[in-house]
């Protein structure tokens, strides 16, 4: 019997997918549990609008990514932090502090896990820091921290 999985199902197949697995197993288990659906072609057409529609929604996620890159191309941040000899800052600047100001003075809201910082800035001057806006777009955000 032909069957489209609704959830994911160990060592059988993916949310989604479309398999032919034995009767019983199908009536007995799949079915009972709402596990999967019998693919009768009104299911398949219903799976397949809901592919579009997925993938509509997933080049709309994309190319909003893509208008954000652009727009954090031409931004710098401005941090202020107190700093001792040789422009070395007491503290260090984070990726939580980018986030908060690039929303405070431009309106853009990054989640600081999203702000690829290796290290912690810990000197005065400009800065460009990595940004992962999208799992195929990435861009870049300057900073500038200076003296308090």
């Amino acid at each position: 019997m032909k069957v489209i999985f609704l959830k994911d199902v160990k060592g059988k197949g993916k949310k989604g997918e479309v398999k032919n697995v034995s009767d019983g197993y199908a009536r007995n288990y799949l079915l009972k549990n709402n596990l999967a659906e019998e693919a009768t072609s009104g299911n398949m057409k219903a799976l397949n609008a809901k592919k579009k529609k997925e993938e509509k929604l997933e080049q709309a996620e994309k190319d909003e990514a893509i208008n954000l890159k652009d727009a954090l191309a031409d931004l710098t941040v401005e941090l202020k932090a107190k700093s001792g000899d040789a422009g070395r800052l007491f503290g260090s600047i984070t990726s939580k502090q980018i986030a908060e100001a690039l929303e405070k003075a431009h309106g853009y809201k990054i989640d600081k896990r999203k702000i690829e910082l290796d290290q912690p800035i810990r000197a005065l001057g400009y800065t460009t820091v990595p940004v992962k806006l999208h799992p195929e777009v990435s861009g870049s955000v300057k900073v500038h921290v200076a003296e308090k």
